[in-house]
């Protein structure tokens, strides 16, 4: 069964400085029919305007990927970490026991245009961790990217629960599948341009939830980047 959550359903708040869709309940948006999707807790698509960014906050027990689309990213925290995300990176954040950081866009001209996923972790109260890690556009071509994993495999980012995360570019017409097993569940995000799942289209921002579907064909409708994670 595949089940849509449109990008236009999605919450949305515009702080001027912060424009921002939920596809989960989160901050001011509250749903109780997205709370979550497996151990997906939080895919938010923002779009932060120059100069401008979040100031020091907290997170404790998540897993937190930001997967840069456009622009870049200045991040640092409380565990000495400080870097500019770029796009083709991917940075990991486990929050356990707790982290402290700040994001800005440090361009004065350029938004920057990126997605935050939390992922509930499989314990609570681990030692706060990070990495970042680039995933060139010639492993993501026509081919799902391994990005994270619960066991560090093929250059993946390590998250701290049994799921996986994907990632691909498709060009129009261009196909990729994925099987998985009777235990786990699938989501699919349409970061950008558009793809036919099983033969359902979505665009840009669309999600779709798949439960009792052991496999999954993506095709590119148009140039499109998406992720795909695979849950227990």
């Amino acid at each position: 069964m595949i089940t849509i959550r449109k990008a236009e359903d999605r919450g949305h708040l515009d702080h001027g400085w912060l424009d921002t869709y939920h596809t989960f309940s989160f901050d001011r948006y509250h749903d109780p029919r997205h709370m979550s999707f497996g151990s997906l807790r939080v895919i938010n698509e923002d779009r932060v305007a120059p100069g401008h960014g979040f100031p020091t906050h907290s997170h404790r027990d998540m897993e937190i990927i930001t997967y840069i689309l456009e622009g870049g990213l200045a991040h640092r925290d409380s565990m000495g970490n400080g870097s500019v995300i770029k796009p083709g990176e991917v940075q990991r954040m486990t929050a356990g026991t707790g982290v402290s950081h700040s994001e800005a866009n440090p361009s004065p001209t350029e938004p920057v245009h990126l997605l935050q996923i939390w992922i509930m972790p499989n314990a609570r109260g681990l030692t706060p961790g990070y990495e970042q890690k680039m995933f060139p556009d010639e492993l993501k071509q026509g081919k799902l990217a391994l990005i994270a994993s619960q066991d560090g495999r093929d250059g993946s980012v390590t998250i701290n629960q049994a799921a996986d995360v994907y990632a691909s570019k498709l060009n129009a017409g261009e196909r990729v599948t994925h099987a998985t097993g009777d235990d786990r569940k699938l989501w699919l995000q349409v970061a950008r341009g558009s793809v036919r799942v099983n033969d359902v289209d979505l665009k840009q921002g669309d999600g779709a939830a798949l439960t009792d579907e052991r496999s999954i064909e993506v095709e590119g409708i148009e140039p499109a980047e998406i992720l795909l994670f695979d849950m227990g």
